[in-house]
């Protein structure tokens, strides 16, 4: 990769991350635009570590609050509210770590194509302006039960696909079981915390044992602008989401899908 790839691909998973347009299928669809090869699936792990650490600094005082709240947990309090959070996050993530073992070699060999992304970003999208339109918009972070954390955890599993957006299907879900678009994005943005962090740390840990070369300035180069990105990004998200709701967002997802459906078929 040259570093104008590096760069432009960091961008653009940092700038998508948390907005609910699919990092995973802008990284699809970038290097097919600019005729470049696919980075590969390391690339993507690197970048999305990046926004990872974008998460862990905008969020640091729910993340403490969570971390406090397990360890009340491990010692048997499970009446507080940062306890039963940190189980709800838990339970929440167990649906994307088992299918992402159980799936991911399969899906980076047989999915990562343009036309899968055409499907998912339009379908999502509809899915995403249905959700923000009829959601009631009522309730609260701190509502969030074990119903909300299984339909969640299960919803974002979907998003091992290109083009589903991780961000965009966990607000989906959230909105209709009747949150606020601002806590729908929370709940969401610290849930990609734990599984960011099991995907990186797999990939990574096959990276080790492999024979070939690995070109790891350039990851970490890729992470760090991701991070920076992305921080802003969640910025930008967090501050205007409730004024601005998801239709743009489905807008796009649609326009982008007839666009990739034109230039691929």
């Amino acid at each position: 990769m040259t570093w104008v790839q590096i760069i432009v691909l960091a961008i653009v998973q940092g700038l998508t991350e948390f907005l609910p347009v699919s990092s995973s299928g802008h990284l699809v669809l970038a290097p097919a635009v600019l005729g470049w090869a696919d980075q590969g699936l390391t690339f993507d792990i690197a970048v999305h570590f990046g926004s990872l650490l974008a998460v862990v600094v905008y969020f640091r005082q729910d993340l403490k609050a969570l971390v406090s709240g397990g360890a009340r947990l491990l010692g048997g309090n499970s009446a507080s509210p940062e306890s039963k959070m940190a189980l709800y996050i838990v339970i929440a993530t167990v649906p994307a770590a088992v299918a992402g073992l159980l799936f991911a070699g399969w899906i980076e060999t047989n999915v990562r194509n343009p036309l899968v992304i055409v499907y998912t970003l339009a379908g999502y999208g509809v899915l995403m302006a249905v959700a923000d339109r009829f959601g009631r918009h009522e309730r609260l972070t701190a509502d969030v039960g074990l119903r909300d954390a299984v339909i969640i955890g299960i919803a974002q599993a979907l998003a091992l696909v290109p083009g589903t957006s991780r961000s965009g299907v966990t607000i989906s879900a959230a909105l209709m079981l009747g949150f606020r678009r601002q806590d729908a994005a929370r709940f969401s943005f610290l849930l990609s915390a734990p599984v960011i962090l099991l995907a990186s740390g797999y990939e990574m840990t096959l990276l080790i044992f492999e024979e070939a070369p690995i070109a790891w300035a350039q990851l970490a180069i890729g992470a760090a602008i991701s991070a920076v990105v992305a921080y802003l990004s969640i910025d930008f998200f967090m501050r205007f989401v409730n004024a601005i709701g998801l239709l743009p967002f489905s807008l796009y997802r649609l326009g982008l899908a007839g666009v990739v459906f034109y230039a691929v078929v």
